[in-house]
């Protein structure tokens, strides 16, 4: 199955790119597929995004699965299906 990654914010800037396409086994969880992204991006990634292993994103980033947060879903265990477009996005903070 094909899935789109879409980063933005800090994230972005990190990785100096936008989208990604992954081809994935179908049924592939969310946790499996940042853990395949920590893997890939290395130390940067573990430490401000992600931590294979771990049971969410770090403090500070927001995941959607077409437009829905996470957190309405089951998290990081969501399996992902085809087509699916998953957003990385750090949170904005100021005042």
């Amino acid at each position: 199955m094909k899935v789109t990654v879409e980063y933005l914010g800090f994230i972005k800037n990190m990785l100096n790119k936008g989208i990604d396409e992954f081809e994935l086994n179908e049924g592939t969880s969310l946790q499996e597929f940042l853990g395949l992204l920590a893997n890939l991006y290395g130390s940067p990634f573990k430490k401000d995004v992600f931590e294979p292993g771990q049971e969410d994103v770090k403090t500070g980033f927001v995941v959607t699965v077409n437009g829905v947060l996470i957190g309405q879903l089951e998290g990081v265990k969501t399996k992902l299906k085809n087509r699916d477009k998953i957003i990385l996005m750090s949170l904005m903070s100021g005042g």
